[in-house]
């Protein structure tokens, strides 16, 4: 069907969200807006769906949501025998009708339905899915995108994100389906009352909290440390647990950012809810210059992310890195488990692909494996099943991505910033015990293990066109690689895609066993590293850039000088827009 044509078929069948046919009606004769809403079917990607809020094929909406769900629900039949499944959904906006919707499509389907009865973290899904022994999961969420989007995370039995065979049959049920006839329903009350949807209750809650609170390694420590911590959830889902938690272990000195406290979709202070970007912490900073705490402490919106600030020693507050917390985190668990006795044999950390190598010297150092997979905390999910599947998964002592995700434990599989926040105030206290401030612990780590410098540039396409330009770029560099950048040589080329890794210098091509991904890695002379790869689930390119020197002076300046020649390439085109984020 043309644009057209499906804007007149939604205006006549889109008819039980008055939201949506207000848009339609607003929109009539607007070619622009009518073609942008219905050019393509919202794309079920490797998690999941995630898009703009509103009426069309291309849009989140309570019936693209329904049509995921019914393919989801024809999946999980075809799987197994009586399937259940775990719902919940955070603050943003629509998560509440949309977490219903799915749950009415399922019940529909004769699947169980076990939905949390108020917003909670991600992390609380995952445990959900284990601890109620479901077949599958289901998390309203956008995760930290800003206000106008939202979206829906498919999980598996084991709690973790969908595998990749799964989403593809998914997809594949999906697109066997009409949207407005195909689709099963029901009524959520009348289920509800039929026992078919049943709410989680707090024993589920209270099972998540001791699971967090067994994996504390000196949480004797923290209430008589005088650690003071600013908190903010960013209008989102951690504002109970997060405190129930640090409550728990002893932190009592907990100032609240009162603006961004309790749930809002619209984060009226917060365009933009990433615990990675400055602007996002903003007035939890405010908070800082009266309070002067020894930490600030931000969850995103489905608060499987946190972010810290600390006191910079010059009355300021400096930002640490999704790297440089990992890296820390990691380090500290080495060490305090080696010293209590708890380490286990063997032990195993995962990063993925585009995480700082910093973590392969701290694993040399402590004897520790490390595994590198693709980006994704579903595949660091994936490698804990199996150490489980080979009963080792107590083998597995911490998990983490550069973009601020972190696990210690297998109870969920994704990531958990409830988990995370319990860690950073533990490892706060120990280290405030012992003199020593978190920033003076990340500089005794680069003085141990060397700078490694990094930053993330994105680059957004907008429009129709977007996704073209992107797969022109990707096919550019993968076709025709840059032999130098910045003027170091590319001394390995790897290609995710192909599966073909290439050390330049000998032209030895061996095989990458990890699975398949649009991912570009370039290894250049001395340790630095650039890699390409575009967003799964936006219209985005991001490029991870790694510069390893002596001195933080000198890796800044090769830093800048590798994203310049990449900047040019992706700026070409005006309407690409572009957003930095430093590691260090």
């Amino acid at each position: 069907m043309s644009e057209m044509e499906l804007y007149n078929l939604w205006l006549k069948n889109a008819t039980n969200d008055p939201d949506l046919q207000a848009e339609l009606t607003a929109i009539a004769g607007d070619g622009d807006a009518i073609r942008d809403r219905f050019y393509r079917e919202l794309e079920f990607g490797t998690g999941g769906l995630r898009g703009v809020i509103g009426a069309g094929t291309n849009r989140m909406n309570i019936y693209t949501v329904r049509r995921a769900t019914q393919g989801f629900a024809d999946y999980l039949n075809q799987e197994y025998t009586n399937p259940s499944v775990a719902v919940s959904f955070d603050s943003r906006i629509k998560s509440d009708v949309f977490s219903k919707a799915a749950a009415e499509v399922l019940s529909a389907n004769g699947i169980k339905v076990y939905i949390y009865n108020e917003l909670m973290p991600t992390p609380c899904l995952s445990f959900a899915v284990r601890e109620l022994k479901c077949q599958g999961g289901i998390m309203v969420t956008a995760s930290h995108n800003p206000a106008k989007y939202n979206g829906y995370k498919v999980y598996g039995d084991d709690g973790c994100q969908i595998t990749l065979r799964g989403a593809e049959i998914i997809l594949e049920k999906i697109n066997s389906l009409d949207i407005f006839n195909d689709v099963k329903t029901s009524s959520f009350e009348e289920e509800v009352a039929k026992g078919n949807i049943c709410y989680i209750g707090q024993e589920v809650i209270e099972a998540f909290y001791d699971k967090v609170l067994a994996e504390g390694i000196n949480t004797e420590l923290c209430a008589g440390s005088g650690l003071k911590v600013v908190y903010t959830p960013l209008n989102g889902t951690g504002n109970k647990p997060v405190r129930e938690i640090l409550k728990r272990i002893g932190i009592s000195n907990v100032t609240v950012v009162k603006e961004q406290e309790n749930p809002d979709g619209n984060f009226p202070t917060c365009p933009y809810p990433n615990p990675e970007i400055r602007e996002a912490l903003e007035v939890g900073l405010k908070y800082c210059k009266e309070v002067q705490p020894d930490l600030l402490l931000a969850t995103d919106p489905d608060c499987d992310r946190v972010g810290i600030a600390v006191p910079d020693g010059n009355g300021g507050y400096a930002l640490f890195s999704g790297n440089e917390v990992g890296a820390m985190l990691l380090e500290y668990i080495c060490q305090q488990r080696i010293k209590n006795g708890t380490m286990p044999e063997n032990p195993v950390t995962i990063k993925t692909i585009v995480t700082t190598d910093i973590i392969n010297l701290i694993g040399k150092e402590y004897g520790v494996e490390v595994i590198d997979v693709l980006t994704g905390f579903k595949f660091i999910g994936e490698q804990i099943k199996i150490l489980e599947d080979k009963g080792e998964e107590n083998r597995y002592i911490f998990g983490f991505e550069e973009s601020y995700g972190y696990l210690s434990g297998t109870y969920v599989r994704d990531k958990d910033a409830v988990n995370a926040s319990m860690l950073i105030c533990e490892m706060a206290s120990y280290y405030r015990t012992q003199g020593i401030t978190l920033l003076q612990a990340r500089e005794n780590m680069y003085k141990k293990y060397g700078v490694f410098f990094q930053t993330l540039h994105s680059f957004t396409f907008e429009g129709e066109s977007g996704m073209k330009k992107m797969n022109e770029i990707m096919n550019t560099l993968r076709n025709d690689p840059p032999a130098e950048i910045a003027g170091l040589k590319v001394v390995r080329f790897d290609d995710y895609k192909t599966s073909v890794s290439r050390d330049n210098l000998t032209g030895t091509e061996t095989e990458i066993t990890l699975p398949k991904s649009n991912v570009l890695a370039f290894f250049l002379e001395g340790g630095s590293k650039v890699i390409v790869r575009p967003s799964g689930t936006e219209p985005k390119i991001k490029t991870y850039f790694t510069s390893k020197m002596p001195t933080h002076e000198e890796a800044e300046a090769l830093e800048t000088k590798l994203s310049g020649e990449l900047t040019k390439i992706f700026k070409k085109d005006q309407n690409v827009r572009f957003m930095s984020v430093h590691f260090l």
